[in-house]
């Protein structure tokens, strides 16, 4: 047997490369909630049949990240109950994560690239630049699922990851939310420092219920609509 060769690298099927593409349009703010997704459109400029847009299409509506009015998807607005059930989710599987992530950084080597975000987050606070904010806190959630070693707790993590990213797009451009998140990040990075798995999965509840609380204010979602009963009308 020749033992020099080695498993070729195979590009993308078609249909995973529309996903990949439409995937970061979703999470990059491109494509807005109550925009149509047309098959026909899509194809056309990307330059490929309808066939691989329907696949990625109904692939990003199964992770709900659009839906479907019938003719066309849409990215839906997210509603109360939409942000309820998400940090339901988050509550119960982050603490349980940081929970674990908390018995190995005790070792500086470890928990370094924790650190690392956290200290690009403290500077992008002090300088208000809540865009390189926004990707020091993206690199500072990856950096303590990187020591999960439940891979399929991280999996089901990240399934809400381009929910969140979508959410931080609304929320993290307040300063007065920064400050919430930057005191956040610095308790939860405390508790890994001294190894202690409930102080650190306490902080992330925490963390987690402060950034419910934002998101629904920066959105509205806490008022009622106009002839509700809860509006008195």
């Amino acid at each position: 047997m020749v033992t020099t060769l080695k498993p070729l690298q195979r590009p993308l099927a078609l249909g995973d490369q529309v996903y990949q593409t439409l995937r970061g349009h979703l999470r990059d703010g491109t494509i807005v909630a109550g925009q149509p997704l047309q098959e026909v459109q899509l194809a056309e400029r990307l330059g490929v049949s309808r066939t691989p847009v329907r696949e990625a299409l109904t692939r990003l509506a199964s992770e709900g990240l659009v839906a479907s009015d019938g003719r066309s998807f849409v990215v839906p607005a997210l509603t109360l109950q939409d942000v309820e059930d998400i940090y339901e989710v988050r509550c119960l599987l982050e603490p349980a994560a940081l929970r674990r992530v908390a018995e190995v950084t005790t070792d500086p080597s470890r928990r370094l690239p924790i650190e690392e975000a956290l200290g690009d987050a403290e500077a992008a606070y002090k300088a208000r630049d809540a865009d390189a904010f926004r990707d020091a806190n993206i690199r500072f959630r990856n950096a303590w699922k990187g020591l999960v070693p439940n891979s399929r707790m991280v999996k089901a993590i990240e399934q809400y990851a381009d929910h969140m990213l979508r959410i931080r797009a609304l929320t993290l451009g307040d300063a007065r939310v920064r400050t919430i998140v930057i005191k956040g990040l610095r308790r939860i990075v405390a508790a890994l420092v001294a190894g202690d798995g409930e102080a650190a999965a306490a902080a992330t509840r925490d963390h987690l219920a402060e950034a419910k609380r934002c998101f629904i204010a920066a959105t509205g979602l806490d008022r009622p609509e106009c002839g509700s009963e809860e509006s008195g009308q």
